[in-house]
């Protein structure tokens, strides 16, 4: 039976304010990409997030970004060097592992959120310190990356085990980067199209950009975004599809 893993974006309310139905995907996901307070969440929100995720059994990681609470992640934030990058996101993994392991837990993996990720993806310095970030705080965890970009490059030279990801949610640029919200058709809303293009992407081992370019594309995890709207029903159609091409959907480190 083929294994793969279903992720979602989680943890990312602030204070009083929530943001999408977390308690929903847990049920539906096997690992959860927990924010870490510089894009969204708090100490208390990660750590409700981590027992939610734990009493579902649901794999746990950070999800580290730019410290860009106002913009969500999601603006670019230039002039800052690699370097400085890096410790930010030391920071990041360390507060939230530090709360797994006040709750007998132990982090997974690391994915990036929003622009930095997409940066990341296009920039292989900066790839680098993300992936030398990760290798300090503990080298056995997972780097989650897009496959054919920097941040797999970066991953596989520092020597750290890597899950591909392909996103259901979301259509792609030519070079294989995420195609820019701003564009027309950036962000998929139908949960059958999106489960049926999931589906079509594993099977093929390719993704087929906005401009319709075939692109090669190894997956080992599918992320649906907990913000998008209709994230609920997205992941429920994904997990359904998979589930009926007899697919194993488990937590990508119980099985990478």
């Amino acid at each position: 039976m083929k294994t793969i893993d279903l992720n979602s974006d989680l943890g990312e309310g602030f204070g009083v304010y929530s943001l999408g139905d977390d308690a929903a995907m847990l049920e539906i996901v096997t690992s959860a990409n927990i924010a870490c307070g510089f894009h969204a969440g708090d100490p208390l929100v990660m750590a409700d997030t981590l027992a939610a995720a734990k009493t579902r059994g649901v794999g746990i990681g950070a999800h580290p970004s730019f410290m860009d609470l106002w913009g969500f992640g999601r603006r670019p934030i230039l002039g800052q060097s690699p370097a400085d990058i890096e410790k930010q996101l030391i920071y990041q993994i360390g507060a939230l592992q530090a709360l797994a392991h006040a709750q007998g837990l132990r982090l997974g993996h690391v994915k990036t959120h929003g622009s930095l990720g997409n940066m990341a993806n296009e920039d292989l310095d900066l790839a680098r310190a993300v992936a030398r970030s990760i290798k300090a705080v503990d080298p056995a965890l997972i780097f989650v990356v897009m496959p054919g970009l920097p941040t797999e490059r970066a991953g596989e030279e520092a020597g750290l085990k890597l899950a591909r990801e392909i996103y259901a949610d979301r259509a792609y640029a030519d070079n294989g980067n995420l195609a820019s919200r701003k564009l027309p058709g950036a962000v998929l809303h139908d949960a059958e199209v999106a489960a049926a293009r999931v589906l079509q992407i594993i099977e093929s081992g390719e993704v087929i950009s906005i401009n319709g370019k075939r692109i090669p594309a190894q997956a080992d995890t599918i992320c649906v975004h907990g913000d998008t709207a209709g994230a609920v029903a997205m992941a429920r159609a994904v997990k359904r599809r998979l589930d009926d091409a007899s697919y194993a959907v488990k937590p990508m480190a119980e099985w990478l």
